[in-house]
């Protein structure tokens, strides 16, 4: 098994192209992305009733090394401070074949 981080963003859906430039630029190889997010944080609720996606969230999942890590968290931030979401990261132990 590999240390890695474990990196999960929850930003708005319009912002998530950015969030995916971010990752390349870090060069973070892969990621997961799931749409519609709904949920509530301290900006109210987030729901997925409308017919425009410029209230819903997204959520990446990536697995990175620590140096990746602490790029793409400073990359983000101006994001996440401008268009709201929340960014967690978490030691993790990866296994592949």
């Amino acid at each position: 098994m590999e240390i890695v981080k474990k990196v999960e963003i929850i930003t708005n859906s319009l912002e998530l192209q950015k969030v995916f430039k971010i990752l390349d630029k870090v060069g973070v190889s892969g990621y997961t992305v799931i749409q519609n997010v709904i949920g509530k944080g301290h900006r109210g609720r987030a729901t997925d009733d409308l017919e425009t996606h410029a209230f819903t969230n997204g959520y990446v999942m990536s697995i990175c090394t620590a140096e990746e890590e602490s790029k793409l968290v400073e990359a983000v931030q101006p994001i996440l401070k401008k268009f709201g979401g929340v960014c967690i990261v978490s030691d993790a132990k990866w296994t592949r074949h």
